[in-house]
């Protein structure tokens, strides 16, 4: 449940002097002394006082710095318009696109001629 709203600038200059005396972030002040965050938030931004940075938790900090950055790399897209080929012979049935390989296709029907 939300607290109270901040009533004017006097009263939002007051709670933004506690936060930052208290070095929490605003979230967690404002909810141990019942006053609503986002009003007290708001009021901050209009009157242009800087937020105090969030607390990392002790875990996450230790974390970071055993992070690794891993390069992420698109697979080149298929057209939209690309065909799709289906050969049923005696109950089987194989399904070709475009990018099939002739010499793959040579291969399964050299096979097929063997049986």
């Amino acid at each position: 449940m939300a607290g109270r709203k901040i009533r004017d600038e006097r009263d939002a200059r007051v709670c933004w002097a506690a936060v930052l005396a208290s070095g929490d972030d605003v979230r967690s002040w404002a909810r141990a002394h019942d006053i609503d965050g986002r009003s007290l938030s708001a009021w901050g931004l209009n009157l242009g006082l800087k937020r105090p940075a969030k607390r990392k938790p002790r875990t996450a900090r230790r974390a970071l710095g055993h992070a690794q950055l891993v390069e992420l790399v698109a697979a080149p897209m298929r057209p939209l318009t690309q065909g799709r080929y289906v050969i049923r012979v005696a109950g089987a049935e194989l399904e070709l696109d475009d990018d099939f390989r002739e010499e793959t296709l040579a291969r399964i029907v050299g096979v097929l001629r063997s049986c």
